[in-house]
């Protein structure tokens, strides 16, 4: 707690009783508008240092997808969420290699953290398998995208997780 807020130039006010976090701004603003995202990147299942890797570019993003919005019932949810996850967890580790975005599937949301572009790629891709595209499909197109961004030299470094 004490790191987030060194580096995020913030203060946590945590509630004991209810766990609500309250993220005040304390030093430099833009800096600051980091805090509720590290903060609620790590509710969604982010280690610590990775969600502080937000700071590390004021280009990386956190994005926050609600797969329950996409799934008609429970066990519709369930499927999506393995859909997503993949066998033996293939799926995502596919997500972040491909793309060098780090991606944590938590409940009910996947959350990604990377550059415009890789979290971009994140997006599209979950977006095709909660549609129903078949895998090999979608791993084709994230390694089309992996490619652009090799090619172009833009933000893909992969995740070193």
């Amino acid at each position: 707690m004490r790191e987030i807020e060194r580096r995020a130039e913030v203060r946590l006010n945590i509630d004991s009783e209810s766990g609500t976090v309250r993220v005040e701004k304390i030093g430099d603003p833009v800096t600051g508008l980091k805090g509720p995202d590290i903060v609620k990147a790590i509710g969604r299942g982010f280690a610590p240092e990775e969600a502080l890797r937000l700071l590390d570019d004021e280009m990386m993003m956190f994005e926050l997808i609600d797969i329950d919005a996409a799934a008609r019932n429970g066990s519709d949810l369930r499927r999506k969420k393995g859909r997503l996850i993949g066998e033996d967890g293939r799926t995502r580790e596919l997500m972040e290699e491909l793309t060098g975005a780090s991606v944590v599937i938590y409940g009910s949301t996947l959350g990604a953290i990377g550059g415009p572009r890789q979290v971009e790629a994140v997006r599209e891709a979950v977006e095709m398998l909660l549609e129903g595209a078949p895998h090999g499909a979608v791993y084709s197109f994230l390694e089309q995208k992996r490619n652009e961004l090799k090619h172009k030299g833009m933000e893909y470094h992969p995740y070193q997780g």
